[in-house]
């Protein structure tokens, strides 16, 4: 009978830093809680400190190091490590911090916990630091967030893309041996360990790049492939619902979880029940605070749907108290791409988790926000048809005269406009149709020029 591995346990490390208040921080710890049960880790605990920043040789005070060391085990001192000089009122501090009651350690030392995860970014210097002092393996969030991403990706193009930003996060954190006697191997004169690990990695690096280049020239072709079809993308932060609206809207049987990042891989599916001329839905990757650069950057042509749509919709999680400060998190990501021109609504979804009081805040806070429930058909069919009304404003009647030689290209006008009505003449077949300028014009020149629409 194969043994069932226990999950591993986690201490949450925050740092209170001046200006942020109490509801903000907690907010960040529990979020960090979330992704790391995402993680599939059990959160045993916390620690927190307010300080005037993350900076230092661990983060934490001496009070709150030997607090968290005294919970997972370590001797909670970094050896070699000389104490830098404090202010007097940082003394004082540092003091009252420390006059905290003897934590007591866990009856089964087995169960210690085995993580410590930082919930901001730190150097690898502090990381190496607390190991130390704790005993216990440290992951900042961006550690954890990359890992999720390598544990959630599913098409190749995410696959590259979550992988060079995992090796660009590694890349810093390798380690001399700890016995300080490596040994010497590779090309070049005594070129170590750590010194080949390291070129593994820039050579790794070189061939995703290559790799990644032809995966996202075929996705930019089929991007080109529908730039005068009707497009719609949603964004917002991760886990406010995308993928169940997404769902909702085409029929598709996209992955639904209620965790953080369910959804790395770009997903179209044209609107159900289906308009004339067809509405794709684009399903994109979440955002959330501190989200790493290098997976922005990772996930530019993911973010490319939200670039090159013709109506962003921002999905928000109405029942969620922080939902603001999260819509300025997604809002803030497409503005370093620029795709904050893009036209926008602004969907305030799971309202059916939110009573009648809550909702009229909301609308007088938001008032051109839709208030929805992606479980509600009603709410669905709502949008569906506020999607159609945003598309008719921008849509224009032509007339489309197509011969009877190239009859073929039929199909092609029904999907790209709307047909009002057919009629016949000694040229071919005379199409009254209603859709977008560029489409008309794109039609007329593959018509026009006989080939088949790009």
């Amino acid at each position: 009978m194969e043994t069932k591995q226990p999950v591993p346990r986690a201490i949450l490390v925050s740092i209170q830093l001046d200006g942020v208040d109490d509801a903000a921080h907690e907010a960040s710890l529990k979020e960090l809680g979330r992704l790391v049960e995402t993680l599939g880790y059990e959160v045993a605990g916390s620690v927190s400190q307010k300080r005037g920043g993350i900076g230092g040789l661990t983060v934490l005070g001496t009070g709150k190091l030997a607090e968290l060391a005294a919970l997972t085990g370590g001797t909670g001192v970094v050896g070699g490590w000389t104490a830098p000089t404090q202010s007097k009122a940082r003394q004082r501090f540092e003091t009252t911090q420390a006059a905290i009651p003897e934590v007591p350690a866990p009856e089964d030392d087995a169960r210690r916990p085995e993580f410590v995860i930082v919930d901001h970014e730190i150097s690898p210097s502090q990381a190496r630091n607390l190991e130390n002092a704790t005993g216990a393996q440290v992951l900042d969030r961006t550690g954890v967030i990359v890992e999720i991403f390598h544990r959630h990706a599913r098409s190749r193009e995410a696959k590259l893309q979550v992988e060079m930003a995992r090796l660009k996060y590694v890349a810093p954190r390798l380690r001399e041996s700890a016995s300080g006697a490596e040994r010497k191997r590779g090309v070049g004169a005594g070129e170590s360990d750590l010194d080949l690990d390291r070129r593994k990695i820039r050579d790794r690096l070189a061939e995703l790049r290559e790799q990644l280049e032809h995966v996202q020239r075929d996705s930019d072709l089929r991007r080109s492939a529908r730039r005068d079809q009707l497009r719609v993308a949603l964004v917002g932060y991760t886990n406010a619902g995308k993928s169940s609206l997404m769902r909702a809207l085409t029929g598709s049987e996209v992955l639904v979880a209620d965790q953080l990042f369910a959804t790395l891989d770009t997903t179209v599916r044209a609107l159900k029940p289906e308009a004339k001329p067809r509405v794709l839905i684009s399903d994109t990757v979440g955002f959330i605070k501190q989200l790493p650069h290098d997976l922005v950057a990772s996930f530019k042509s993911t973010l490319d749907e939200a670039l090159e749509a013709s109506l962003l919709l921002f999905v928000v999680d109405a029942s969620d108290p922080t939902y603001p400060a999260q819509l300025e998190v997604s809002r803030t990501v497409l503005r370093e791409i620029g795709a904050d021109a893009v036209p926008s609504l602004l969907l305030l979804n799971k309202i059916d988790q939110v009573d009648e009081a809550g909702r009229i805040a909301l609308l007088a806070k938001h008032p051109d926000a839709i208030l929805l429930s992606s479980k509600s058909p009603a709410d669905v069919a709502a949008l569906r048809e506020t999607i159609i009304a945003f598309f008719e404003a921008s849509m224009v009647e032509d007339e489309i005269v197509l011969p009877y030689a190239k009859q073929g290209l039929l199909g092609d006008v029904y999907e790209s406009a709307r047909v009002l009505s057919e009629d016949y003449d000694a040229t071919g077949r005379i199409l009254k149709v209603r859709g977008l300028p560029g489409a008309i014009a794109r039609l007329q020149r593959t018509i026009a020029g006989g080939g088949s629409p790009a």
